[in-house]
């Protein structure tokens, strides 16, 4: 198969969707990899390391879209790669279609396969492909609110650790997942106070003897929420819906219980965000203030530091586009049912049923838009029977 990597367009973005050590597993796997030049420089990856693994560099995106099978990105296809993408070209890479109806319709107007990273499960239900950036951007949470919260960038002038003799700061990390875990390990860390919020018991028992008891866990409800806003310095929200549109944990109604000049940091910004006063930001433009509460909402937050970012990305992508080139959708779904919720769009229809709901469209069975075989039986070859019918629960975990 012809697999093509463009260079990232989306403001910011540093990442690529491949590194070297990828390109080389895809070559001896039969595969060939074509690569817009200048691709890996965010990187600090040169169009010479990728062609020493037997890649070939194309001058252009035109071109890599022109002659790829499968497209590999990091970020959602901004409007002009839409345009080049084709009938029956597979697009694998992160989406978060969702909140976005825009993008969806386009997708499905180009008649593309098209795979989301933060969609595809393992057999445990988890997100595998979304993990690693969950990990990164929940790092990067902490020391993002950390920075605002001086004085000069229109925080409160409090330091997240304090010092002997004054109190450190209280950190609220709402979503005890991926992303809140990473979150709360950094604020513990910088020796901050820290609460984090959850629905789930069980999640909180893991979070306590993980953290050793260094952090207070806190069952989530929103009278909860509302009694710690108004002590909390820096508020990082962390909650995720498989699939769907983020659920809003902190409403405008109640900034006005926070501190003039805390911090509120949306990590869930790329599903709409988790405060119903954010709105997505750049790393140039990373914040905005809403009744005294700054809110940091960038929409890539692991693109900020691109070398961990896009060789971690690789590492778990790695298997799944292996799998894509060497048997197809259908035979890499057979063979790993987990890729089937990753399908979003297929055929000019949506088939995961929480973006469907999130743009308010119907869901077409992935196995209709596809054509799967079936077998014998009438059921779909390593089909997940019932995934249709899965509603998503709000959740507060990043996972």
């Amino acid at each position: 198969m012809k697999v093509g990597v463009p260079r990232e367009i989306k403001p910011d973005e540093y990442r690529v969707a491949i590194t070297p050590a990828g390109v080389r597993e895809m070559v001896e796997h039969g595969h060939e990899v074509l690569i817009e030049a200048g691709a890996g420089e965010g990187s600090a990856i040169s169009d010479a390391d990728f062609e020493a693994q037997g890649a070939r560099m194309l001058f252009d995106a035109a071109a890599v879209f022109a002659n790829a099978e499968m497209v590999m990105k990091v970020k959602e296809p901004q409007p002009a790669e839409v345009e080049m993408l084709r009938p029956g070209q597979l697009l694998f890479t992160y989406l978060h279609l969702a909140p976005n109806p825009d993008l969806t319709r386009d997708l499905c107007g180009s008649g593309a396969t098209c795979i989301a990273y933060e969609t595809v499960e393992d057999a445990r239900g988890r997100l595998p492909l979304l993990a690693p950036m969950s990990e990164i951007a929940g790092k990067i949470a902490t020391q993002a609110g950390a920075f605002m919260l001086e004085k000069p960038l229109g925080g409160r002038g409090i330091l997240l650790g304090g010092v002997p003799g004054v109190a450190a700061a209280n950190v609220m990390v709402i979503g005890g997942g991926v992303v809140g875990m990473n979150a709360t390990f950094i604020a513990i860390g910088m020796e901050a106070d820290v609460f984090v919020f959850d629905k789930s018991i069980d999640r909180l028992r893991e979070l306590e003897t993980s953290f050793a008891g260094r952090c207070s866990t806190v069952f989530s409800t929103t009278l909860a929420v509302e009694e710690m806003l108004p002590r909390a310095d820096l508020v990082i929200g962390a909650v995720l819906v498989h699939g769907a549109r983020a659920p809003f944990v902190v409403r405008r109604e109640q900034l006005a219980l926070m501190k003039p000049g805390a911090v509120l940091v949306d990590v869930a910004i790329d599903q709409g965000g988790c405060f119903e006063t954010s709105r997505p930001t750049t790393h140039k433009a990373p914040t905005f203030e809403v009744d005294g509460i700054t809110h940091y909402c960038v929409a890539n937050m692991p693109g900020a530091v691109p070398i961990t970012s896009t060789h971690a990305l690789t590492n778990a992508t790695l298997p799944y586009s292996i799998a894509l080139a060497d048997e197809g959708v259908a035979g890499a779904i057979r063979r790993d049912p987990g890729l089937r919720p990753g399908v979003n769009v297929a055929a000019g229809v949506v088939t995961h049923p929480a973006v469907a709901e999130g743009v308010g469209v119907s869901c077409v069975r992935v196995e209709e838009a596809l054509n799967l075989e079936t077998t014998a039986d009438g059921h779909e070859s390593g089909a997940m029977d019932g995934f249709e019918a899965r509603r998503p629960q709000p959740v507060e975990a990043d996972d």
